[in-house]
């Protein structure tokens, strides 16, 4: 399966209030790796140093420090068209958000116990 379509499926089996989502990358052919690094610095690609995976990439649904889900879907699909076969594993997902006041002065059970109760 591309890289592309299963990145889409995977992302339109989330719950409709995920916030965040992240998963390691690895290309086949090895000798492709700048090739693919050029290609992945689009969505941001964090390149692993010593480790079975190449790449982490970190998406963001609406708003935050990560690419968006269409242009990680674009890039992929770039892999895809230039023939980098590869391997993805998800690692993370986070869905819910929970509102955001200051605690100043609180202990941090007290904090804890309230993002807890607003998750619900």
């Amino acid at each position: 399966m591309a890289l592309a379509e299963q990145f889409q499926l995977a992302v339109d089996a989330l719950p409709p209030d995920w916030t965040g989502l992240r998963f390691d990358l690895r290309i086949e052919d090895e000798s492709r790796y700048v090739e693919a690094a050029t290609l992945l610095a689009q969505a941001n690609a964090q390149g692993y140093s010593k480790s079975d995976w190449h790449w982490r990439v970190n998406v963001a649904h609406e708003f935050g420090h990560a690419a968006a889900p269409e242009v990680v879907t674009g890039t992929l699909a770039l892999l895809d068209q230039v023939g980098i076969k590869g391997e993805i594993a998800f690692r993370d997902v986070r869905s819910g958000r929970v509102e955001v006041t200051h605690g100043w002065g609180r202990p941090e059970s007290v904090r804890q116990e309230f993002r807890r109760r607003r998750a619900q």
